[in-house]
C-alpha cells in the first residue's frame, strides 16, 4: 500500500543518512582557534543558493553574503531559491545560539550551547544585534515559516556521495543530507506584513489514521510548478480566474491530475482555512475515494510575479485516501 511504501522509503532514508560520516558542530576548542583563520580575507563574497547549490565545492569554507529563502519548521532550517534546484542548503547559527531544529540523529531542540560553535577547525562568530533577532523573531514564531533574508555566513559543502539517484553533496543537517551555512550575521529582513500571503512552508496533510492508506497524487518539489502556474495566469486571459477563485483551482487541479472532467468534481467542500491557504476535500462516491487539495499564495511567489500585488492561487499538494 501507498502508506507502507512511504514508510518503507523513509526508512532506507533513515539508514543511509545516519550512517553518514556526519560532520559535528562543536564546541569550542582550548587552542587558538582564532589563530588559524588569520591571513584570510574577511569579506564576505556576494552568491545567490542557487551558485552554492550547484558548485558546492568552489565556496567550501568560505564567507559569503546570501540573500534567498529561509525556512524553519519541525526537522526543517535551510535556505533555497525555489526558481533554480529542489535541494537546500542547511542552517545552523554560530556562536552559542541554536536555530532550536529536532533533527535526526541525535540532535535536540535547544536553543542554547555551552560553547560557541566550530565547524570543520573553523569559529563561527554571531552577531546577535537588532537585526539578528527580528530573523529569529520570525523563523520561531510558527509551527513552519518561510522569509527572505540577506545574510553573512560560513558555507561548509560537505562530502560528494554516491547514492542510486545520482552524487549528492551531504554531511549537515537532517539525516546528514545537506551542505551547511553557518549564519554569523543578518543584514536585512523582509517583513512578513501582507494578509494575502501565504508565509507558511508545507501543506496540510489532511486526515491521515491507521484505516486510510493514502497517495501523495502531486510532486514532492512544487515550486517550479507555482512559478509555471504563475506565468500562465498571467499570460493567458482565459485562466485570470485563478487570481481570485481558489476553489477552482483546487477542482481544475485534481481533474487534471485524476484525468477527470472538472464538471464531474462537485460538492467541492472547504474543510480549512488560514492566511493565504484553502483545504479542500472532494468525495469520489462511485469509487469510494477521498481527495484533499491544498491551495495557496505562497509568498514566495510574489518575488516571482509581473506584478507582485497579483499572485495566483496555486496547488501545494493534493491526497488521494482509501479509507476501510
Amino acid at each position: 500500500m501507498a502508506f507502507l511504501k512511504t514508510i518503507t522509503i523513509l526508512a532506507i532514508i533513515f539508514l543511509i543518512g545516519c550512517s553518514l560520516p556526519s560532520r559535528p558542530l562543536e564546541g569550542k576548542r582550548d587552542s587558538d582557534l582564532e589563530g588559524k583563520t588569520q591571513g584570510q580575507n574577511p569579506g564576505p563574497e556576494k552568491v545567490t543558493p542557487c551558485q552554492l547549490m550547484n558548485d558546492p565545492a568552489t565556496y567550501n569554507h568560505k564567507l559569503v553574503e546570501v540573500t534567498g529563502f529561509f525556512s524553519h519548521g519541525f526537522e526543517n532550517s535551510t535556505v533555497k531559491d525555489p526558481g533554480c534546484a529542489s535541494r537546500s542548503i542547511w542552517l545552523e547559527y554560530g556562536g552559542t545560539t541554536a536555530t532550536g531544529t529536532m533533527i535526526c540523529c541525535g540532535v535536540t531542540a535547544e536553543r542554547r550551547r555551552p560553547e560557541p560553535i566550530v565547524v570543520e577547525d573553523i569559529p563561527i562568530p554571531l552577531v546577535e544585534d537588532d537585526q539578528f533577532r527580528k530573523f529569529d523573531k520570525l523563523v520561531q514564531s510558527k509551527p513552519d515559516t518561510i522569509l527572505r533574508s540577506t545574510v553573512i555566513g560560513r558555507f561548509f559543502s560537505g562530502t560528494l556521495e554516491e547514492f542510486p539517484a545520482g552524487k549528492i553533496w551531504v554531511g549537515y543537517g537532517h539525516f546528514g543530507m545537506h551542505s551547511l551555512l553557518a549564519l554569523q550575521q543578518v543584514l536585512w529582513v523582509e517583513p512578513q506584513d501582507r494578509e494575502d500571503l501565504d508565509y507558511s512552508l508545507h501543506p496540510d496533510r489532511g486526515f491521515i489514521g491507521n484505516e486510510c492508506d493514502y497517495e501523495v497524487l502531486t510532486p514532492h518539489e512544487t515550486a517550479s510548478i507555482s512559478v509555471e502556474a504563475q506565468k500562465r495566469t498571467e499570460q493567458d486571459e482565459t485562466r485570470v480566474w485563478a487570481f481570485d477563485d481558489p476553489r477552482r483551482v483546487a477542482s481544475d487541479a485534481l481533474a487534471g491530475l485524476l484525468k477527470f472532467d472538472e464538471k464531474s468534481i462537485t460538492g467541492l467542500k472547504q474543510t480549512r482555512k488560514a492566511q493565504g491557504r484553502f483545504v479542500y476535500e472532494w468525495r469520489n462516491k462511485t469509487q469510494g475515494t477521498k481527495y484533499t487539495v491544498v491551495v495557496s499564495r505562497p509568498y514566495w511567489l510574489s518575488f516571482y510575479a509581473k506584478d507582485p500585488g497579483k499572485v495566483a492561487w496555486v496547488v501545494l499538494a493534493a491526497y488521494e485516501y482509501k479509507c476501510v
